[in-house]
């Protein structure tokens, strides 16, 4: 039976940096979602099971045939649909026989329903195109469905799908849930996408700790969390009361010794006892009291150790959370306004047409549309990147924008540096206190922002800008949970839910756009 086993198996960064150790795992053919917080190896374990990277020490032993799905399909001058496929040659040979040109030698290779059984592997993503399709003519999402494709069309024994709906659209999203639900041999899963991660048949979730293998679909597992973080703050809160009698005992102890010693001395110093008596009692109690010493510092360490376990496990468990300050914008301000706007790359084939609305006080609006309907061709107008050929757009506020990269952060700084860049008049208190509330303590806050994950540094960006004392008014963001982990995601939708300025939101994660509080919807791409 095709199988994947992971022994003893460790791994760390080039600066020495440990992601996991001695991890031990095992898959067979099932849905295994793999989750974990940004920065715990998820990627990693991937790719050391696909053969890309040697572990440090350890083993991985496979049985059977993988096929990886990357975050980000790679495309190079030419390529076409048929490159994902590998089927070039074996097209080019059909097409030569449908012209009369084959060789008796091509006639007897030839794959008959391979035209059949390609159209029919890409239907299963929801993707009309042809096989000769360039794919530098596809846009991300589509390129994504192609590759996935291109993966079930091999008949692998293991999927290994690595953020498999990052940048699909809802319909996108929909054909890659409904393939996974039908998939019947074994696939390897990292998503952040919780209505996918529901069609799972097992969760297995990497922390700083290891890794622990949950039966059932991501709800199951977000239940049983939830148990565990209960169970932990009680561990938490008798460890803290175990810790705090040690001490009262200890004291006491020291009270009473010297109450028993001074006592002794009193009656010493009466004369009516013999030296050698004296002398005796005197080694005792020095014994006595090194010995209750010895005692109250080993139970108080071990108390101590039981406090600071407990609070390891809660720091895993809890996920991120955090107040935002107000930004005070009125309820009838108009933030952004856009006047029939026409845009696009080609002036006779415009993406944008005749488009106008505008965004009123503290609104919520999601951009929604197909892949390929123009929303990033909407937001580069709106932050001033693109002029639009004709019509206008107006910001009448101060805002953020996010868009995939962060690009607003320096990546040549640390996120404390990017903190004081964006808000110079803080104070270095309200700095780090800031970026505490992110997750970024201590060493942390001194991470280089390039060499930072995905999710780290979507992360670091909202530090930087919600940590202010005054938040923008308006926060535009471009799939704001493309990259984060699903703790992370869920600390972020409670965050925005309580910011009280306005939200532009592009993104195709519906539980996202619901848990935030979006009111209303602009969809491109709709005749």
């Amino acid at each position: 039976m095709p199988a994947i086993t992971v022994s003893n198996l460790s791994w760390s960064t080039p600066d020495g940096r440990t992601l996991f150790s001695d991890l031990d795992l095992s898959f067979v053919a099932e849905r295994t979602g793999l989750v974990g917080r940004t920065g715990v190896g998820k990627t990693t374990l991937m790719k050391i099971m696909a053969g890309e990277l040697a572990p440090l020490s350890g083993s991985v032993s496979v049985s059977g045939r993988i096929a990886v799905l990357r975050q980000a399909v790679q495309v190079r001058e030419g390529e076409t649909v048929a490159d994902l496929f590998a089927v070039r040659d074996a097209l080019a040979l059909l097409a030569r026989a449908e012209a009369g040109e084959a060789s008796e030698a091509d006639l007897a290779a030839a794959d008959w329903t391979l035209e059949a059984r390609v159209s029919a592997a890409l239907a299963r993503t929801g993707l009309e195109a042809a096989a000769n399709t360039q794919l530098a003519a596809l846009s991300g999402g589509q390129r994504t469905r192609a590759a996935l494709a291109a993966l079930v069309f091999a008949e692998p024994d293991f999927l290994l799908l690595d953020e498999p709906t990052n940048n699909l659209d809802r319909e996108g999203r929909a054909a890659v849930a409904e393939l996974l639900r039908d998939w019947r041999a074994g696939a390897i899963v990292i998503s952040h996408d919780r209505a996918l991660l529901d069609a799972m048949d097992a969760i297995i979730e990497m922390t700083t700790l290891g890794a622990r293998r949950y039966g059932g679909n991501w709800t199951a597992y977000r239940e049983r969390k939830a148990l565990e973080l209960a169970a932990a703050e009680h561990d938490l809160a008798d460890a803290e009361k175990r810790l705090d009698n040690v001490a009262h005992s200890a004291q006491q102890t020291a009270e009473r010794k010297a109450r028993k010693d001074a006592a002794g001395k009193r009656k010493a110093a009466r004369g009516d006892m013999p030296k050698i008596l004296i002398g005796a009692m005197k080694r005792n109690a020095e014994n006595t009291s090194g010995e209750n010493a010895c005692l109250a510092e080993r139970l108080r360490a071990e108390a101590a150790s039981d406090v600071a376990a407990a609070r390891e496990r809660i720091e895993i468990l809890q996920a991120l959370s955090f107040t935002l300050p107000s930004t005070h914008l009125p309820a009838g301000k108009q933030v952004l306004i856009a006047d029939h706007l026409v845009a696009g790359y080609e002036p006779d084939r415009p993406i944008i047409r005749d488009l106008s609305f505008s965004i009123v006080g503290p609104e919520r609006v999601a951009l929604t549309g197909p892949n390929g309907s123009g929303k990033t061709t909407l937001l580069k107008l709106i932050t001033g990147e693109r002029a639009p050929q004709s019509g206008q757009i107006r910001v009448l506020t101060a805002f953020a924008f996010f868009d995939q990269n962060v690009s607003l952060l320096d990546p040549t700084l640390s996120v404390l540096d990017n903190f004081r860049r964006l808000n110079p008049d803080a104070e270095d208190n309200a700095c780090r206190a800031a970026l505490a509330r992110f997750m970024f303590r201590a060493d942390a806050a001194h991470q280089i922002a390039g060499t930072l994950s995905g999710g780290q540094l979507l992360r670091a960006g909202l530090a930087c800008v919600l940590g202010a004392a005054a938040p923008p008014p308006l926060l535009i963001l471009d799939e704001p949970t493309n990259h984060l982990d699903l703790d992370s995601i869920e600390s972020v939708e409670t965050a925005l839910a309580a910011y009280d300025g306005a939200l532009l939101i592009v993104s195709h994660d519906e539980r996202f756009l619901e848990a935030v509080g979006v009111t209303r919807r602009i969809t491109l791409g709709e005749a």
